[in-house]
């Protein structure tokens, strides 16, 4: 008769909590209760001026309702997440906020330029997923969605193409880049006003081609390609807006009246 060693699963959750009543000991009775349930924490941040917020682990499926069970007892918290972890979850343990979901429905994030960091992993984590998604970036001309989007690149181990941008230089491709950029190992970046206000005939059947393709493509100012194209929102997997501040509204005409500026220069 052999003897056979199985390793236990082990399953990692999201747990999170706003604090009621803050008071000394609160957070060394909660990591006491998970030690004592056979939950080990792998990481811990507040990510929120009241909310604290843990990755924890166990191979121990049946101690998460005796968990739930026992901190439901507990006056001075409220739970507000027990759960799978999130891309969205990591992100706000590493850096210690959440990222704002404005619309779940048209699957839309915002960010601010101080958040930057956060914007870059998130992204960069996206792009790291295999095969083809469309991801637009709105913001206002300057507020670093190139740069953004690069940073992002670098940060998925992928190299990046223009099919059209006004950074540095005017770029309009007209054909196929050579197989070489062709790899899924190229993340490609189409400023949306330029293709759909600029671009000929020989552009746009270059762009067509181009989101064919199962790669990652970015496309910035998503609103004017979908006004001024053939195609509707359900080209996109996400949007991410970018502002210079929480309040900035985004003008469109301005980004029209810019690109329109370049042409002609």
């Amino acid at each position: 008769m052999s003897n056979t060693n199985s390793t236990k699963p082990v399953t990692e959750y999201y747990f999170q909590y706003h604090i009621r009543h803050d008071r000394p000991g609160l957070l060394g009775d909660i990591a006491s209760l998970l030690g004592m349930l056979g939950f080990n924490i792998l990481q811990l941040a507040g990510v929120s001026e009241h909310s604290r917020g843990f990755l924890i682990e166990t191979d121990r499926p049946d101690s998460l309702d005796v968990l739930t069970t026992m901190l439901s007892s507990m006056d001075d918290i409220e739970v507000t997440a027990l759960r799978k972890p999130t891309l969205r979850d990591r992100l706000a343990i590493r850096h210690g906020r959440f990222i704002d979901r404005s619309d779940a429905e048209t699957r839309t994030y915002r960010f601010v330029r101080d958040e930057l960091g956060v914007l870059v992993d998130f992204l960069g984590e996206i792009l790291k997923r295999p095969g083809r998604q469309v991801i637009g970036v709105r913001g206002q001309p300057r507020v670093g969605k190139t740069e953004s989007v690069v940073a992002a690149s670098v940060y998925a181990n992928k190299r990046w193409l223009f099919v059209s941008s006004t950074l540095l230089k005017q770029t309009i491709m007209r054909e196929l880049p050579p197989n070489d950029f062709l790899s899924d190992r190229f993340v490609y970046i189409i400023d949306g006003a330029v293709s759909a206000l600029r671009g000929d005939e020989e552009h746009l059947r270059c762009v067509e081609e181009i989101l064919r393709m199962p790669n990652p493509i970015v496309i910035e100012h998503p609103d004017i390609f979908v006004r001024r194209s053939r195609y509707n929102w359900d080209l996109f997997d996400l949007i991410i807006e970018l502002r210079r501040e929480t309040q900035e509204e985004l003008q469109y005409d301005v980004i029209e009246r810019e690109s329109a500026a370049w042409s002609n220069e």
